[in-house]
């Protein structure tokens, strides 16, 4: 059998070893792709002269064509090639060409496979002199294997996203525009694989590149789908400028890649494409003991809908929202949804009801619905009808983040809209502990798989291989066994969580010594918020502590100031007890969000994990700084 790889640079090996010389002659070896690629592996003997030899005499057209079937026969056996009349047909298992596995690979669905035969162009730098026919064809052909290469490279992009690899699915989005640097396709996919991996500045810069470059070529434009996506990117959030050329990568940025919970990943992301898809509410419940990484899961889930086009919205619950009724409901509004397409087309009652109680609501439809004296809908009622108003718009995701602290009010409004909002796209997306238990959010997960759709998902410490990844990221340069010695240590000092290991590696790549460090942890049956940060390792301690130094002084103020003040702290009250300017204090908070220590709404800023305040408020932060972060902000604000 002789195999042929056309799909890059050409190569042609036989099952007995190397291709002999006179099957590379050009047009011996034109004749054996063609006819391997022609209809039923068969062509008339007149096309083929007409296609390779047009300017040959017929005589020694046929002698030609002869010659070059003998070849071929020498190669394939007697039996691999027949004639019929004027018929020249290759038998089954004559010639394997790469295209033939790339389509049975393509037909199977397994694009990665099919990735990994795209070496380049159909028959790469390949022509024959004086066969205008078959450059034609040829032509023809790489247009052909162009877009299914482009097609293979960015549905493998789009899996590997899906599963958390950005960096995968950047490069495999760069292979797709090497291979066709105009394709819109490629170049959303190069975008898109940016975006996720953080780099919104190169997603844009990106685009900016392939629009000069098809105004150039072709003279055209990106089209509607590539332009909105960049409109969407730009507005993700971006890093700090006053930490551009610093470290972004790596573990001293403290940004870890999503290791470990690829599986979960994927499964958020089905959850949200079959709601689109099908327009049926579905939701989505991340269940997990603090420091698993419930939140970072549903931030990468809601960034992936945002660039799909979906309106998002966000509300992040602390303890105190348990005992605030209607916290949460008004917290979603705040959290997105005023800015969400269709939003005004709620009916008035249920705009009116936020109105009544959010200043940016009152601000855009206050004076029209109380200059009609429309009655305002209880909050519950409201929010689902702004839902359905906005779902008739576009695909709404809302993120309920630490929902076991949302109040009972909110809870049982959000188990209504996903009812009531049953045919519509919209995907409610919840993050909780076990504890405290909170029976509105066990019936609305118990129900999940059975008349509603979506999925469960339940975190765990991270494995064994996930925290050698981990530590492949953060420490490149270790050898093998410093590296594993590293990944055992780790599994140790962080029991697995997520939020603990990449700390300690943030601390380790910054020169901490987790050999001072002493006993394991933790303690038998107890989770991360159950310990007292005075029973955690040495090492985790430390590792904050290093942390926290590297930050800008700035933004340790402020850091600082949030753990002295409330679980949820708003930026002018961050303002008023750390007396820095608005420029000054938006600088350090967006440090602080960037690299990950504070997470932010509409309603506030608090830290991303519990136990990361305490170690802060009760170990970097003295007495004497809390009580005057304190006095500061009530007495301005008694001013005020």
């Amino acid at each position: 059998m002789i195999r042929c790889r056309t799909l890059g640079s050409v190569d042609v090996s036989l099952d007995d070893g190397p291709a002999p010389a006179n099957l590379l002659w050009r047009k011996n070896l034109a004749l054996l792709v063609y006819l391997a690629r022609s209809p039923k592996r068969s062509r008339a003997r007149d096309h083929l002269i007409g296609l390779l030899w047009p300017d040959t005499a017929d005589v020694k057209a046929r002698h030609s064509l002869n010659v070059a079937l003998g070849v071929l026969r020498d190669c394939t056996g007697d039996r691999g090639i027949s004639t019929e009349a004027d018929r020249i047909r290759l038998e089954a298992g004559a010639v394997e060409l790469d295209t033939d596995q790339f389509e049975a690979l393509a037909a199977a669905g397994d694009w990665e496979g099919a990735c990994g035969l795209v070496r380049g162009e159909f028959l790469e730098g390949f022509s024959v002199r004086g066969a205008a026919e078959f450059e034609h064809w040829l032509t023809a052909e790489r247009g052909l294997w162009r877009t299914r290469g482009v097609d293979a490279l960015v549905r493998q992009a789009d899996v590997e996203l899906g599963r958390g690899r950005a960096a995968e699915a950047v490069a495999l989005a760069r292979r797709a525009l090497a291979l066709d640097r105009n394709a819109d396709v490629a170049v959303r996919a190069s975008m898109r694989a940016l975006a996720l991996a953080g780099d919104r500045a190169a997603a844009l810069a990106a685009y900016e590149a392939f629009a000069t470059r098809l105004a150039a070529d072709v003279g055209g434009t990106p089209d509607a789908e590539s332009v909105a996506l960049a409109e969407r990117i730009s507005r993700e959030r971006a890093q700090p400028r006053h930490l551009e050329g610093a470290a972004s990568l790596g573990a001293e940025s403290r940004r870890a890649p999503l290791v470990g919970r690829e599986g979960e990943l994927e499964q958020l992301g089905e959850v949200w494409a079959a709601c689109r898809r099908a327009a049926r509410a579905a939701v989505a419940v991340v269940t997990g003991d603090a420091g698993t990484g419930k939140s970072r899961l549903a931030d990468e889930a809601m960034t992936r809908a945002r660039l799909d086009g979906a309106a998002t919205a966000i509300v992040r619950a602390v303890e105190a929202d348990a005992a605030d009724p209607w916290s949460g409901v008004f917290g979603v509004a705040r959290g997105g949804l005023l800015d969400a397409p269709g939003v005004a087309a709620a009916s008035p009652a249920a705009l009116a009801a936020f109105a009544a109680r959010l200043p940016e609501w009152m601000d855009r439809f206050g004076g029209g619905t109380a200059s009609r004296g429309v009655a305002a809908d209880p909050p519950g009622r409201a929010l689902r009808e702004v839902l359905r108003a906005v779902t008739a718009e576009r695909p709404v995701v809302l993120v309920v983040d630490d929902a076991h602290w949302t109040d009972r009010d909110s809870l049982l409004a959000l188990v209504a809209a996903v009812r009531d909002l049953a045919s519509a796209p919209f995907c409610l997306l919840l993050t909780r502990a076990a504890y405290p238990a909170r029976p509105e959010l066990d019936e609305l997960q118990a129900r999940v798989g059975r008349d509603t759709e979506g999925a469960v998902l339940r975190l765990g410490p991270l494995g064994a291989d996930a925290l050698r990844a981990l530590v492949r990221w953060a420490m490149p340069q270790y050898a093998e066994h410093d590296a594993e010695r590293l990944a055992r240590r780790l599994a140790r000092d962080s029991a697995g969580l997520p939020l603990l290991a990449v700390e300690l590696l943030h601390a380790v790549a910054l020169g901490l010594d987790l050999d001072r460090s002493a006993a394991a942890w933790p303690r038998p049956f107890r989770t991360l918020d159950q310990t007292l940060p005075g029973d955690l390792p040495e090492g985790v301690i430390g590792a904050i502590r290093v942390g926290f130094r590297r930050l800008s002084p700035a933004a340790q103020q402020v850091l600082a100031a949030v753990a002295s003040l409330d679980e949820r702290v708003p930026s002018p009250v961050l303002g008023r007890a750390t007396s820095l300017g608005a420029r000054e204090l938006e600088s350090a908070l967006d440090e602080l969000e960037w690299e990950r220590w504070l997470a932010v709404e509409p309603r506030g800023y608090a830290f991303v994990a519990r136990i990361v305040r305490d170690i802060v408020g009760g170990d970097l932060v003295t007495e004497g700084q809390r009580q005057r972060y304190r006095e500061a902000a009530a007495s301005d604000e008694g001013r005020g």
